[in-house]
């Protein structure tokens, strides 16, 4: 299940086998209108084509792109994309938290309408790393990657109901008529400095892949560098390695990401790390507050960003800036709820993008 940001009159879709251990064999796949749930919409079930195939073979640690396929869309519609694997698929590639819902069943149901078949449901996405619409006034638009960790990701959103800040932040887009699409390109846990065995490679590693080569990107947002300082506190075993970290070695990770948006013609915008204090697990200390307010002092004064998004002061409490603003957070004390989503997303000076 996923809502596109921008509309068009034509639809592909990618999928990616970038951890797969051998080659990856679909055997088919289709979109459709979604109608909730694991529905479509009767009638609106378009098959999808690899080089006028049904199928394709994806090649261990590479991706491709589906034909374009007529279906007109329209901004902030949501789309259905159903995969058939006929044989085994070895080590899936998959993002493993999402704020949306997946069904599976077993065997071909390409085709169906309704929700019968789908018996299992996961809030992960398997294989597919990207819907792209064509023609019709997406022509004429951009797209804005947001990168990023939890903040980004959509941690504390609720399942459904598109109420992460880059779901928010495409609205006011749609609203002010402004031509940019918004790609989310967060993930949980993920780091600047570190890459670990359950929340991705490190920044650097990815940011080509997840942000340089998407389809008409003109700015990245980037939010990075929270768990990279709180990993030492939390003993968590999914983060491999959690050395102490300096706000220098920080900021010398966000100037390469940085360069590298510049070398593309890529404008950059720095998102401040957002308050950590409140959170009710382990994650805040006292020195790793100290690395924090260094590297948002840098990304707030440089200049080294071409923008800057200061989501900390956003969430940020009006008497304490380490501890974030009560009624703006999730139970975990940490990541926004739909309020303090809705205060990074208003942060954003769409004029900068």
């Amino acid at each position: 299940m996923v809502r596109v940001a921008g509309g068009g009159s034509r639809v592909r879709i990618r999928l990616s086998n970038a951890y797969g251990a051998g080659p990856l064999r679909i055997t088919g796949a289709s979109v459709g209108r979604s109608a909730g749930e694991a529905q479509v919409w009767p009638g609106t079930v378009r098959p999808l084509s690899f080089g006028g195939r049904a199928g394709a073979t994806v090649a261990a640690g590479r991706d491709m792109v589906s034909d374009a396929v007529a279906l007109s869309t329209s901004p902030l519609e949501k789309l259905t994309i159903t995969l058939y694997f006929a044989d085994r698929t070895g080590p899936a590639t998959f993002h493993r938290y999402t704020t949306t819902t997946s069904y599976r069943a077993s065997g071909r149901h390409l085709d169906d309408s309704d929700a019968g078949a789908f018996k299992e449901s996961t809030n992960a996405w398997y294989f597919l790393s990207g819907v792209e619409a064509s023609g019709g006034t997406s022509t004429r638009r951009g797209t804005v990657v947001v990168f990023g960790d939890s903040l980004v990701d959509g941690t504390g959103a609720a399942v459904g109901a598109d109420g992460r800040f880059t779901d928010k932040l495409a609205e006011r887009l749609i609203a002010d008529r402004r031509p940019l699409d918004v790609v989310n390109a967060g993930i949980a846990g993920n780091r600047i400095l570190s890459g670990s065995p359950c929340y991705g490679d490190k920044a650097g590693d990815r940011f080509r892949r997840d942000v340089l080569d998407r389809p008409g990107v003109r700015s990245v947002v980037i939010h990075l560098g929270a768990n990279d300082i709180g990993a030492p506190e939390m003993g968590d075993p999914c983060m491999g390695a959690a050395p102490r970290v300096s706000a220098r070695q920080i900021i010398e990770a966000h100037k390469k990401l940085i360069r590298a948006a510049h070398a593309r013609g890529v404008k950059a915008v720095g998102a401040t790390i957002l308050p950590m204090k409140g959170a009710l697990f382990p994650l805040y200390s006292e020195q790793g507050e100290k690395v924090r307010d260094a590297v948002n002092h840098w990304i707030r004064t440089s200049g080294a960003y071409d923008s800057v998004l200061d989501a900390a002061r956003a969430l940020a409490d009006a008497h304490d800036s380490a501890l974030p603003r009560p009624g703006f957070v999730f139970r975990d004390g940490l990541h926004p709820n739909e309020a303090g989503a809705h205060a990074v997303a208003s942060a954003v000076d769409l004029n900068e993008l």
